[in-house]
């Protein structure tokens, strides 16, 4: 059989084993612009919109708050004010570790600032990391508490081959430093914030219940990945992709062959891995255990983070791409799967 058709006969073979579910999304709150990251405190959410505003929503209202940074946020293509993470201490502090895109379109980078609550706005108080390379494309962007209190970040190849699998770039990895930016002392390799390496453009961290970590990440012409993520683990970029196997690089918990996702949130509902879908515009259920795609919800629109709060999954939209412009009224959605 000619190679063309067996890949076609893949292709259908997997879209036929997936079941497609149906999904009721009903809209919270609308008019959001390019929204990046979606958390949530007490009954109330708190959204990143990628051109530099983190909004806070109460009662069904959005209250748009300007981030002030002591570097412009460059909000330019796949590029802007992208990842959250409210501090474990949020309800004293008011303190957000935020991921911010800068530079110049010729010159980006990428950091992680601290910032806390002042009034209508929000204040950069201190520079977390610092100095990570950036890209039109390919910047992660994603920041998380995990269950051990330290933060961790996930950071894009920048389309140099070399990164990824170099210990001295910070480029194509998942980080881990203290939430004040020091380095723990039980990272993987000594005096750095590498805690995973061989990553493409990773932009979904959950645990679950165990305190495993997972992460979610785009491939290349498909192949997109979700990962259960070791400390010191090569998951082979851009050596390896899907099944490939060599030694000392970690195969994925689950890819989509031929296919693209387009992978960006990450979530667990307790029995699932939940990740949102831009390019199949839904949200997949993976077993966290086999890797098995259990359920696949088609929701029309590209969904670019998610959180389960109380069972309810919540989703933004982001029906822009960086790699076109235009108008979109994006949402904050609440999502029943059947």
């Amino acid at each position: 059989m000619p190679k063309i058709l067996s890949v076609l006969l893949l292709l259908l073979m997997g879209a036929l084993s997936m079941s497609i579910h149906a999904a009721e999304a009903r809209t919270l709150v609308s008019g959001l612009n390019y929204p990046w990251d979606i958390e949530a405190y007490g009954d109330d959410f708190y959204i990143t919109e990628k051109s530099g505003n983190l909004g806070v929503i109460h009662e069904g209202q959005l209250t748009r708050m300007p981030v002030v940074t002591s570097v412009p946020i460059l909000d330019s293509k796949g590029g802007g004010l992208l990842g959250m993470a409210l501090f474990p201490n949020f309800s004293e502090t008011q303190r957000v570790a935020l991921y911010q895109h800068y530079g110049s379109e010729g010159q980006r980078r990428n950091r992680v600032i601290e910032v806390v609550r002042d009034g209508n706005q929000w204040r950069e108080t201190r520079v977390l990391l610092d100095n990570i390379p950036g890209h039109p494309l390919y910047n992660g962007g994603r920041v998380a508490f995990g269950p051990d209190g330290m933060l961790y970040i996930s950071t894009g190849w920048t389309e140099n081959r070399s990164r990824p699998q170099d210990l001295k770039s910070l480029a194509g990895k998942i980080l881990r430093i203290k939430p004040d930016g020091s380095i723990p002392a039980d990272n993987p390799f000594p005096d750095s914030p590498v805690w995973s390496l061989g990553h493409r453009n990773p932009q979904g961290i959950a645990w679950d219940n165990s305190g495993q970590l997972f992460n979610a990440e785009h491939g290349q012409s498909g192949h997109d990945e979700v990962n259960r993520v070791q400390a010191g683990a090569n998951y082979g970029w851009p050596l390896i992709q899907g099944d490939n196997q060599r030694e000392g690089m970690q195969r994925p918990l689950a890819h989509s062959g031929y296919s693209t996702w387009a992978p960006s949130g990450l979530a667990y509902d307790g029995k699932h891995l939940v990740v949102a879908a831009l390019r199949s515009q839904g949200i997949l259920l993976i077993d966290p255990d086999t890797g098995k795609t259990v359920k696949s919800v088609s929701l029309g629109e590209r969904i670019r983070d998610l959180l389960v709060k109380e069972g309810v999954i919540y989703a933004i939209t982001t029906n822009r791409s960086p790699r076109y412009d235009g108008d979109s009224d994006d949402r904050l959605i609440r999502v029943s799967i059947d």
